[in-house]
């Protein structure tokens, strides 16, 4: 019993001396908002969550070295940092690049296959974003925080009808059609559509085979929207 009461006093001692430590060295490390740290700065915040967490739940590591090993790990952030202001192909290694994975209106399966983001991982955030068709994208880029800038079509940010005090209905979101060169019938059919009709605008856009398309969308317009498995676009490299 004594000692149980004993291990306890220990563990609130640490908490009590640790986590002002742990406080004053994240202060020093610099300000980050959650969400948004680097990737590096994210495999430190794990080693340090282990390290005290260790440390808090086991009286039998030595405190002091517990110590040590927090001011080690936020000095290591510190150069590592500072190195990365100095050599930016070091900070390219060390964090994610921004990756494009929307140009002018088209899905790069590359690379959202090298990030390991899906349609749907990109949709949701287009959606966060306000933006209900991919046809209205000209550029998306995957940030190293992991989310998504989006640049649209010059034609989808012109004034709106409020600017010019004109009333109308709101713009129709897309509805897939074509996934990964799978037809969603369904929603062909609630449309009043069929597959020869879909078959009729693929060949109009020089698309002969359905497998072919990565993902397809069909407005209240029925405008159908195409973005191939393969294209051959001109996507500029963005390194910062």
């Amino acid at each position: 019993m004594e000692e149980t009461i004993k291990d306890s006093l220990i563990v609130i001692g640490r908490v009590v001396t640790i986590l002002p430590l742990l406080l004053f060295m994240t202060i020093y490390m610099g300000k980050r908002t959650i969400g948004e740290i680097p990737v590096f700065d994210f495999l430190i915040i794990i080693s340090l969550g282990s390290i005290v967490g260790a440390d808090l739940a086991d009286p039998s590591i030595s405190h002091i070295h517990t110590a040590v090993a927090v001011v080690a790990v936020a000095l290591l952030q510190r150069v590592v940092t500072k190195f990365k202001l100095s050599n930016r192909r070091f900070g390219r290694i060390v964090t994610f690049e921004p990756t494009v994975v929307i140009q002018n209106g088209q899905f790069l399966k590359q690379n959202m296959k090298s990030i390991g983001y899906s349609i749907d991982n990109v949709l949701q955030m287009l959606r966060e974003k306000d933006v209900f068709d991919i046809d209205e994208v000209k550029t998306a880029i995957v940030e190293p925080s992991g989310k998504v800038s989006v640049l649209k079509k010059s034609s989808s940010t012109n004034v709106t009808r409020s600017d010019l005090n004109i009333t109308g209905k709101a713009a129709d979101i897309a509805l897939p059609i074509v996934v990964e060169g799978k037809v969603y019938t369904h929603v062909l059919e609630d449309f009043g559509l069929d597959y020869d009709w879909l078959q009729k605008r693929m060949n109009e856009q020089d698309v002969q085979n359905v497998e072919d398309i990565f993902y397809a969308t069909l407005n209240q317009k029925q405008k159908l929207h195409i973005s191939l498995k393969e294209n051959h676009l001109n996507v500029p490299r963005i390194l910062h």
